[in-house]
Order: structure tokens, then C-alpha cells, then sequence
């Protein structure tokens, strides 16, 4: 009531006035904060569900999903706006969407459907949910941000498409400890061996639910073994003990010796290559520091240059990769077997011309003699022959 003199009796002051203006600008400003909270963890909820339809689409499974997904991300912590991107993305709203003022519901109907991936960054955890959540990984990520990092979770993305992408995270996320997967088609032991190219892994968690190969029994022992040059503390927050990684190598050990003994030669020199790399990449890490900090540095460079080169032998190949090579070698094939077939047609003309060439050279020798002996025969009309050739010839 801008225009109020006097209230309870009392003339209204100027300082009250200001006093009055500062409180309900603050007011304004907590209910505006409170909306864009609000907007931005129901924009979140609904990016999630999207990417959730998506999944179940593409793994031929009916959309489903969970009210408690729903009710964790309602829940969780806000979000500041520049720690989260990517966006939402369902055409109908939960009930609980009335809740909501008419104002952020206005502004809910006019959020994108066509983004379906996010990213976000809270505290020192690292969400990616969909697979174009991973293109984040090429972006120009501050140092602080990406030094604060320490737990990557994957939530909504194929394995394989996981896989091609290690290499930059252990790059652009130096000191991520701690891996998640969740609805990640993780479907085969195998799949841990592509795990073994990061700098660190302390702690692994693998969700049940899309991970079927958590249902086989020796899984985490296989980890442990596959991974063993990590040390790993923890597994679906499990602490690991030496009786585990004992009955790992007990489980398992064999399984490297014979994978070693079946490669060619020339692969395990490459292998063995590359761990003598790491360990001389270490040595120069190393050199120039003082003996107390190397002495801590131990359990890294047993990350670094520990593992096992029979272990090194057990890779992981993706499906499109592995297609890729399939297509590679049919090409080389075909290559190979047309040049084969031009070099025995090219060997077989040879051959015939030389034995039609044997064939015939006894009687043309014959005739190439007669031949020379009539045309001396008259040595003056050869002589004039010859000279005349030699004037034409000028």
C-alpha cells in the first residue's frame, strides 16, 4: 500500500518505507529463486523419464517407469543451473504436476521434447543419463570441476558405446575412483576386461537392474581378477577382502594362463609392449621426486604398471568394432583372393606363350638362319643394303 500515511496511529516514515521495499524485494527474490528451483528439478525429473522411455523402447521392453525414480529426483537437492544440462522431455504430466503454481506450470508446457539425455555434476559425482550424455565428454571442462570429480555414474547407455568413450574420461576426469552403471546392458564377464585401460578404479557399482551378468554367481570374483592391478576396495558397496581376491585367482588364474598360451606371438610382443610403456611413462612420472612422496605413489604405480601381462590378454571388443574388423577382414579376403587369381592367370599366360614358344622355336631358329644366310649371300648387295639403311637412319 504505497500510498499509506499512517498506520496503528502512527505516521508512516520514510525509513520505513525503505525498510518495507527491501524485505519485499528479498521476498520476490526467494519466491523466484524457489520457482526456478522448482522449474529446473521438474525439468530434470522429466528428462530422466524420457530417457528412461527411450531405453525401454530401444531394449524392446514396455515403458515403465518407476514412481520411485519420480520420487528421488522430487527429493534431491537443488540444482544449481549451471551444473545441469540437457533437458526433458514427456508430452503428459504426472499428477503431482498440479502441485505446482499455475505459473511454473506454464513454463513446464513450453519445456523442449526433443532433448534426451543429461548431464550433471553434483557435488563430486558426475550423471550421465542417455547416450548423448556422453558427448559431454568432449567439452572444455574447468579444472575445478573435473579435479572435484571422483564418482562417474552411467545410467540409460549401452556398454559398448561406454566402452569407446574410457579413454577420454580417465583423461578429462583425472581422479575418478568410483564407477556406476545402471541400465547398461552389461550382459557378459567380458565386458569388465575393457575396464582394465583406466588410470583407477577403488570403487565399482553395478546395478541390477539392466545389468543381467550381476545374476551370474563368480562375478564380482571375475572383477577382482580381471581388475586386480586396481586394488579395489569396494564392490555394490562391499567392502573386498584378501579371501577374495585369493578365491578370485583361485577361480580364475587358469583362465589367463590359457588365454596367453593360445595368442599369436606377435600379439602378446604387442602387449607385452604396452605394459613396458606404462612402466617407463611411470619411471619418468617418478624420476626427481623425493623418496617419501614416491613411497606413497606406491599403490599407483602398482595400478600402473601392475597388471599381469597373461591378464592384459583378456580384452573386450565391442559389437561394432568387432563388425568393423569382420567387414575389414572380408574386404582384405576378397583383395587378397583377386590378386591371387591375377597372379596364377598372369603365371598361366606365361606358361603357355613359353611352351607355345618352345614349340615353335626350333623351326623359326631354322628360319631366322636360311633367313641370314640368303640375305649375305651377295656381299656387295648386302653391303649397299646396309649403308642404305645407315643413310636413312640419318
Amino acid at each position: 500500500m504505497m500510498q499509506l500515511r499512517q498506520l496503528d496511529m502512527k505516521r508512516v516514515t520514510e525509513e520505513e518505507r525503505r525498510m518495507a521495499s527491501v524485505v519485499a524485494k528479498k521476498e520476490e527474490e526467494k519466491k523466484r529463486e524457489s520457482h526456478k528451483q522448482s522449474l529446473l528439478k521438474e525439468k530434470k525429473r522429466l528428462t530422466i523419464n524420457n530417457v528412461a522411455r527411450k531405453w525401454d523402447l530401444q531394449q524392446h521392453r514396455t515403458p515403465n517407469i518407476a514412481t520411485n525414480q519420480d520420487t528421488k529426483v522430487s527429493d534431491s537437492p537443488s540444482q544449481d543451473p549451471s551444473q545441469l544440462h540437457g533437458s526433458a522431455v514427456v508430452s503428459a504430466f504426472p499428477e503431482e504436476t498440479g502441485s505446482l503454481d499455475s505459473g511454473l506450470t506454464s513454463a513446464l508446457q513450453g519445456l523442449s521434447v526433443t532433448d534426451t539425455h543429461l548431464v550433471e555434476v553434483d557435488g563430486d559425482t558426475l550423471s550421465l543419463y542417455g547416450s548423448g550424455a556422453l558427448e559431454s565428454l568432449d567439452r572444455n571442462w574447468s579444472v575445478q570441476t573435473a579435479g572435484m570429480v571422483t564418482t562417474v555414474s552411467f545410467t540409460f547407455i549401452e556398454f559398448d558405446e561406454i566402452v569407446q568413450v574410457l579413454p577420454k574420461l580417465k583423461m578429462k576426469f583425472p581422479n575418478s575412483l568410483h564407477l556406476k552403471f545402471k541400465e547398461t546392458n552389461l550382459v557378459m564377464l567380458q565386458q569388465f576386461n575393457a575396464l582394465a585401460q583406466l588410470r583407477r578404479v577403488d570403487q565399482l557399482t553395478i546395478d541390477p537392474q539392466g545389468n543381467p551378468v550381476v545374476n551370474f554367481t563368480l562375478w564380482k570374483y571375475y572383477v577382482l581378477f580381471r581388475l586386480s592391478h586396481f586394488s579395489m576396495q569396494k564392490i555394490n558397496g562391499t567392502e573386498v577382502t584378501q579371501n577374495d581376491m585369493i578365491m578370485a585367482e583361485r577361480l580364475f588364474g587358469i583362465l589367463a594362463h590359457v588365454a596367453s598360451s593360445e595368442l599369436p606371438q606377435y600379439r602378446l610382443i604387442s602387449i607385452l609392449g604396452d605394459a613396458r610403456k606404462k612402466q617407463f611413462r611411470y619411471l619418468l612420472e617418478t624420476k626427481g621426486k623425493k623418496p617419501g612422496l614416491v613411497n606413497e605413489d606406491n599403490n599407483d604405480s602398482k595400478r600402473l604398471v601392475g597388471e599381469n601381462t597373461n591378464r592384459a590378454t583378456l580384452n573386450y571388443t565391442t559389437r561394432d568394432f568387432y563388425n568393423e574388423r569382420l567387414e575389414e577382414i572380408k574386404e582384405k579376403k576378397k583383395f587378397c583372393k583377386m590378386y591371387m587369381e591375377d597372379l596364377v592367370k598372369e603365371a598361366t599366360d606365361i606358361n603357355m606363350k613359353n611352351e607355345a614358344l618352345q614349340k615353335l622355336w626350333p623351326q623359326m631358329f631354322i628360319e631366322l638362319v636360311r633367313d641370314a644366310v640368303i640375305e649375305i649371300r651377295n656381299k656387295n648387295s648386302y653391303m649397299k643394303l646396309c649403308l642404305q639403311q645407315i643413310t636413312d637412319q640419318k
